[in-house]
C-alpha cells in the first residue's frame, strides 16, 4: 500500500454526517434508494446527509446520468473516473472502477487511460466528448469551435455536448468536498 493511501487511511473525516432534527425520514427515504440502486450506501452519499436539500438534488443528478441522458454508462463512468483519477479522490477512483468491473469494461485498458485517455474503453464517437469534458476540468479555457464542430460531426447535440462537461465538472465539485473532509475511503463512518 503506498504511503498516501495509509495516509488517507488513517485520517479521520473532519464530519459526521447527520441529518438535521426534523429531516430524518427525508435522508432516511434518499440512502435507501441509494442502497436499492447500488446495494449500499456510498459514504460520499452519507455525507450528504448534512444538507437533506442537498442530497435530494445530488441524487437527483446521479439519477439523470444513469438513465435520462444519452450518452453511455461506460463514457459517463469513464469520465467519473479520469476526473476522479487527476484529482486523486480515492474514494471515486475505486467506486467508478468497481462500476465499470460491473459493465465488464477491461479494466486494465480503464487503468491505462488514466496515463493516456487516448486509450479509454469508450466507443469511437465518444471520444472527443470524453476529450472535451476532461480538458474542462483541466483547461476549460482550451474547449474551443473546433471541439464543439468535431462532436457535432460525430453526431452529438449542444445537449450530449452539454452533459458530458457537467458529469466532469460536477464530479471535480464532489471530489473536492470529499477531499476536504476526509472521505476517502468507504467505510470511514463506520
Amino acid at each position: 500500500m503506498s504511503t498516501l493511501s495509509q495516509e488517507v487511511m488513517n485520517e479521520k473525516p473532519l464530519l459526521i454526517p447527520a441529518a438535521p432534527a426534523g429531516e430524518e425520514q427525508r435522508v432516511s427515504t434518499i440512502l435507501d434508494m441509494a442502497k436499492e440502486h447500488l446495494g449500499f450506501i456510498p459514504d460520499g452519499l452519507r455525507l450528504y446527509s448534512i444538507s437533506p436539500p442537498l442530497l435530494e438534488t445530488f441524487f437527483t443528478n446521479v439519477g439523470y446520468f444513469r438513465s435520462g441522458t444519452r450518452l453511455s454508462p461506460v463514457l459517463t463512468t469513464m469520465i467519473r473516473y479520469l476526473v476522479s483519477s487527476e484529482a486523486k479522490c480515492q474514494f471515486c477512483i475505486d467506486m467508478n472502477e468497481g462500476f465499470l468491473d460491473h459493465m465488464g469494461v477491461d479494466l486494465d485498458r480503464a487503468r491505462q487511460a488514466r496515463d493516456n485517455p487516448a486509450v479509454a474503453p469508450v466507443e469511437d464517437k465518444e471520444r472527443v466528448l470524453l476529450d472535451i469534458a476532461l480538458r474542462s476540468v483541466s483547461d476549460p479555457q482550451s474547449v474551443n469551435h473546433a471541439d464543439m464542430d468535431a462532436a457535432h460531426a460525430q453526431g452529438w447535440g449542444d445537449r450530449e455536448i452539454f452533459d458530458a462537461v457537467a458529469q466532469a465538472t460536477n464530479n471535480r465539485a464532489f471530489n473536492n468536498l470529499l477531499r476536504t473532509f476526509n472521505v476517502e475511503q468507504q467505510g470511514v463512518f463506520a
